[in-house]
C-alpha cells in the first residue's frame, strides 16, 4: 500500500471577475520578479456524503487529475489555525478509481462519517495560469494561480467563475509568509475579493456551510437554561474528541493525549450533571467513555514516563549513570508504547468505539434531560458543581503527609472532576468561577506529577529486576529510583502550600 503524504498548506483565496486584470505585483513592491508559466488544465471530482457531512466539518476530498501533483488529495483543518492553512494529505491516481475513495483515506476520516457512503458530488475543470513570485535575493517564495473554474454535471459545463490563490511554498517560512500578506493586500487593494469556501464549495452551494453533524452551541449566562449549557458543554468536548480520533489515525503529535482528555472531560461532564440526565444513558455512556480512555491511556501514560524519565535520569549526578538508566529505560519503554499504539489503533477501529461515537453525536444533539435540566442555570448547575467541589475537599481532608500513594491518587481523580465542572461553568458564572478553575488546573498539574512520580519508581523497580540488567546498571536504576521517591514528596510539600489558596478562591466563587 502506498504511503500517504502530507503537506501543510497556507493560502490565501481571491475572487474576481472575468475581465479583471492582475496588477503589477513587481511594480507594487510585492516581489522582485515573477515568471508566469503556460496554462494548464485540472479536472477533479470531489467526494462526500449525500449530506455533504465532510465539507460541513472543514474537510475536502477529490481526485484530480492534471498539474505535478494529480492524485487524491484530503484537506483537513489545522488545530488552532484560521481556515488559511490546512493539512493536505495525499495518494496517487492507482489508489482507486472515481467513486471508490482510497481506504488509508476513510480510515482517517471514518469518525465523522456515521457509515454514510462516500459519493462522487461534483466535477470541477480548472484552467490555471500559474505565476512564481521571487524576492530580491532569487527565491521562490509564493505562488499565484488564476484559475477559470467550470462546474459539470454529466459532463456539461452548467457555471464559470474565476479565482486567483496565493500560496507559501514553505509554510513555516516567515519571508514568504510577508511576501504572501504583500500579495493579498496589493490584489484587494485592486478590486479583488476575499473568499474563504473551496471551489467545490463555491459549486455546491450554502448546504456546505451548514453547522456539523455535532454543531457548536453558545453558552447561556446565568439567567439561561441548563439544558442550554449541557448541549453547549457536551457539543464542545464531542467535537474535540471527534477532531482528535481524526488526529489520532493520522499519528499527529499530542493527539492521543487530547483524545485521553476529551473522553474524560465529557465523562466527567456526565457525572457533574448527573441530577439532570437520563440514569441509564449516561452511565452506559460513562462506561464506554472509561473503556476509551483506558484503551488510549497506555499510550499516553508510556510517553509521559518516556520523557520524565529520560529528564530526570540527566539530572543524577555521575553520567555513566545516567547513560545507563536511559538506555535500559528507554528499550523496555520504546517497545510497550509501539504495542500500545498498535492496541489504541485496533480499538479505535473497532465496533464498539463506532457505536460509541454514533452515541457521543447523538447525545451533543439532543442530551437525555429530565424535566430538572429546564431550570436557570444559576439555580440548577451552581449546586452541582459545589457538590463536586464537596467531594474533593472531603478527600483531601483525609490526606496526610506520610500516608500512602493510593490516597493521593484518588484526590487527584477528584481534583478533575472538580476542575472539569468548574472550567464547563466558568465562562456562566464569571470571573470568580473562572480563577478557581485556573486553580483547580494547578491541582491537578501538581498532582499529576504527583502521581507521575509513583509510577515512575514502580516502572523502575520492575525494570530493574529483570535477569539482563547487570550490576551496574541496577546501581544506576536505584539512584533514579531515590530521585523520584524525593519527587514524590516534594510534590507533597507544594501540594500543603498550594491548596489553602485554592480553598479561598473557591469560597469567593460561593462553593463550600
Amino acid at each position: 500500500m502506498t504511503e500517504i503524504t502530507t503537506h501543510r498548506e497556507v493560502e490565501r483565496k481571491l475572487r474576481v471577475h472575468g475581465l479583471f486584470d492582475l496588477p503589477d505585483l513587481v511594480e507594487r513592491g510585492v516581489a522582485d520578479r515573477i515568471v508566469t508559466d503556460e496554462a494548464f488544465t485540472l479536472d477533479a471530482v470531489y467526494h462526500d456524503t449525500s449530506t455533504l457531512s465532510l465539507f460541513r466539518w472543514g474537510i475536502t476530498l477529490r481526485r484530480r487529475t492534471g498539474g505535478h501533483d494529480e492524485g487524491w488529495h484530503m484537506k483537513l483543518p489545522v488545530k488552532g489555525m484560521d481556515g488559511s492553512a490546512r493539512d493536505e494529505i495525499r495518494l496517487p491516481l492507482d489508489a482507486g478509481p472515481v467513486g471508490s475513495v482510497p481506504g488509508g483515506f476513510v480510515e482517517v476520516i471514518s469518525p465523522l462519517l456515521r457509515e454514510q457512503a462516500l459519493v462522487p458530488i461534483v466535477t470541477l475543470s480548472t484552467r490555471r495560469t500559474p505565476s512564481h513570485l521571487y524576492d530580491n535575493e532569487g527565491v521562490e517564495r509564493v505562488e499565484l494561480v488564476d484559475d477559470i473554474v467550470s462546474v459539470l454535471r454529466d459532463g456539461t459545463v452548467v457555471s464559470v467563475f474565476r479565482e486567483l490563490e496565493i500560496e507559501c511554498l514553505d509554510s513555516e517560512d516567515p519571508l514568504a509568509l510577508e511576501m504572501l500578506e504583500r500579495a493579498v493586500s496589493a490584489l484587494l487593494e485592486s478590486g479583488a475579493e476575499p473568499s474563504s469556501v473551496s471551489k467545490a464549495a463555491s459549486a455546491l452551494g450554502p448546504r456546505t456551510q451548514e453547522p456539523s453533524d455535532v454543531p457548536e452551541v453558545p453558552l447561556p449566562g446565568p439567567g439561561g437554561l441548563a439544558v442550554d449549557a449541557i448541549r453547549s458543554v457536551l457539543a464542545l468536548h464531542v467535537r474535540h474528541l471527534l477532531m482528535s480520533d481524526v488526529a489520532v489515525r493520522r499519528d499527529l503529535p499530542d493527539s492521543v493525549h487530547q483524545m485521553r482528555v476529551s473522553a474524560r472531560r465529557i465523562r466527567s461532564a456526565l457525572a457533574t450533571f448527573a441530577p439532570l440526565l437520563d440514569a441509564e444513558t449516561a452511565a452506559t455512556l460513562r462506561e464506554e467513555l472509561k473503556w476509551l480512555a483506558s484503551e488510549l491511556g497506555a499510550v499516553r501514560d508510556t510517553e509521559v514516563m518516556i520523557e520524565r524519565l529520560d529528564a530526570h535520569a540527566e539530572a543524577l549526578d555521575d553520567p555513566q549513570d545516567s547513560e545507563r538508566a536511559r538506555t535500559i529505560l528507554d528499550v523496555v519503554l520504546n517497545q510497550r508504547l509501539a504495542s500500545a499504539r498498535s492496541s489504541a489503533i485496533a480499538a479505535l477501529r473497532s465496533d464498539r468505539h463506532q457505536l460509541l461515537v454514533d452515541d457521543l453525536m447523538t447525545l451533543a444533539i439532543d442530551p437525555p434531560v429530565t424535566d430538572e435540566a429546564f431550570g436557570e442555570c444559576g439555580d440548577v448547575l451552581l449546586p452541582l458543581v459545589d457538590r463536586t467541589w464537596g467531594r474533593l475537599v472531603k478527600s483531601i481532608n483525609g490526606l496526610e503527609l506520610d500516608g500512602p500513594s493510593v490516597t493521593w491518587h484518588e484526590a487527584r481523580i477528584k481534583a478533575k472532576r472538580a476542575r472539569y465542572a468548574a472550567e464547563s461553568v466558568a465562562n456562566i458564572f464569571g470571573s470568580r468561577m473562572v480563577t478557581l478553575a485556573e486553580g483547580l488546573a494547578l491541582v491537578t498539574d501538581l498532582l499529576g506529577d504527583h502521581q507521575d512520580a509513583h509510577v515512575a519508581q514502580s516502572i523502575i523497580r520492575e525494570v530493574a529486576g529483570h535477569a539482563d540488567v547487570d550490576g551496574l546498571t541496577g546501581m544506576s536504576l536505584g539512584l533514579l529510583h531515590e530521585y523520584e521517591t524525593d519527587e514524590e514528596i516534594r510534590d507533597r510539600l507544594r501540594f500543603t502550600d498550594l491548596w489553602p489558596r485554592v480553598r479561598r478562591t473557591a469560597r469567593k466563587a460561593g462553593l463550600g
